[in-house]
C-alpha cells in the first residue's frame, strides 16, 4: 500500500492461486495467477499508466516485467473507486515470490507509485 497524504492514496491488495491444469511439475513449470485490487482511497481521481513487477523463483532467478497499463486497461479511479484484474506468471519452482509499483498519475498532474509488497506464489503443502 502507498500513501502520500490523503490527497494521493493507493491500496493495493493481492491474491494469488496455483494453476494445477496450467503447471508442469516434471518440467518444472508451475503456473499461478493473481488477483489484483487496486482502490483510490485518496481525494483525487488518479490513473494508473504503467507497472514494473519483480518476479523472484525459490533459485533466486528474477525475472522483471515492465509496461503500460494492466491486462491492456490503464484505469483512472476516482476516490472510493477500485479496479480489479487477474493475471498470471510461470515459475521454474513451486515457490516464489512477487513485487512492483503501479505508476499512477493524478488529475493534477502529479505523478507518483503505488508499491506493492511482496507477496508469496506456492504451490498448496509445499510451505509449512
Amino acid at each position: 500500500m502507498t500513501i502520500l497524504g490523503k490527497k494521493y492514496a493507493f491500496s493495493v491488495s493481492v491474491e494469488t492461486a496455483y494453476l494445477l491444469d496450467q503447471s508442469n511439475p516434471d518440467e518444472n513449470q508451475y503456473a499461478f495467477a493473481y488477483t489484483i485490487t487496486i482502490s483510490n482511497v485518496g481525494s483525487i481521481a488518479a490513473q494508473l499508466i504503467s507497472r514494473h513487477w519483480i518476479i523472484t523463483d525459490a533459485n533466486n532467478h528474477v525475472k522483471e516485467v515492465k509496461g503500460l497499463g494492466v491486462i491492456g486497461a490503464q484505469p483512472l479511479l476516482q476516490p472510493g473507486q477500485q479496479f480489479e484484474y487477474t493475471s498470471g506468471t510461470l515459475l521454474a519452482t513451486p515457490v516464489g515470490s512477487m513485487r512492483g509499483t503501479f505508476q499512477i498519475v493524478a488529475e493534477d498532474g502529479i505523478l507518483f507509485d503505488a508499491e506493492i509488497e511482496s507477496f508469496t506464489l506456492a504451490v498448496p503443502k509445499v510451505l509449512n
